[in-house]
C-alpha cells in the first residue's frame, strides 16, 4: 500500500470515530462510553459470559476487562452469576436497566449515523457498511 492511502484511511478513521460519537445534541451519547457499549452489547447478543472471555473477544487484558464489567456492575448494567463448578469463577449478564441503557445508546448511535448518510445512495451505504466490516474482521 502506498503511504498515501495509509495516511488518508488513518485520518478519516480517525475522523469516522469522532464524527459517530459526539456532534450531537442528544445526550444520551456521553451515556455509555465505547468500551461499556461494547461490552454490554456482547452479552446482550450472545449471553453471559467470563471476564476471560471477553478478555479474549477484545483482544485486552484481563485487568482492564474486570474493571469494565465491575465498572457496569456498580451502576447497575451488569450482574454476577456464580460458576457452580468453580466457585472462585463467575459470568456476568446484562440486567433490565443494562439493556435499557444500551438501547437507547445504540439508537442514538444509529439517529446520528443515519443523520451522517442521509443523502448516500442505498447501494453505497451497503458497501460502506461491508467495507468497514472487512476492516474491523482483519487481522492485526
Amino acid at each position: 500500500m502506498d503511504e498515501q492511502s495509509l495516511e488518508m484511511i488513518e485520518l478519516e478513521l480517525a475522523i469516522l470515530i469522532r464524527r459517530t460519537t459526539s456532534g450531537t445534541t442528544n445526550k444520551k451519547l456521553w451515556n455509555l462510553d465505547r468500551s461499556a457499549y461494547l461490552l454490554l452489547r456482547r452479552i446482550a447478543t450472545k449471553g453471559a459470559v467470563g471476564v476471560k472471555g471477553l478478555a479474549g473477544e477484545f483482544k485486552l487484558d484481563i485487568s482492564t476487562v474486570s474493571r469494565q464489567a465491575a465498572a457496569l456492575e456498580q451502576k447497575g448494567y451488569l450482574f454476577k452469576i456464580p460458576d457452580p463448578l468453580d466457585g472462585r469463577a463467575y459470568s456476568f449478564q446484562i440486567t433490565e436497566l443494562g439493556t435499557k441503557e444500551l438501547n437507547e445508546y445504540k439508537q442514538a448511535r444509529l439517529d446520528r449515523i443515519s443523520e451522517l448518510l442521509h443523502d448516500w445512495p442505498e447501494e453505497e451505504k451497503k458497501v460502506f457498511g461491508q467495507l468497514l466490516k472487512k476492516f474491523n474482521q482483519a487481522s492485526l
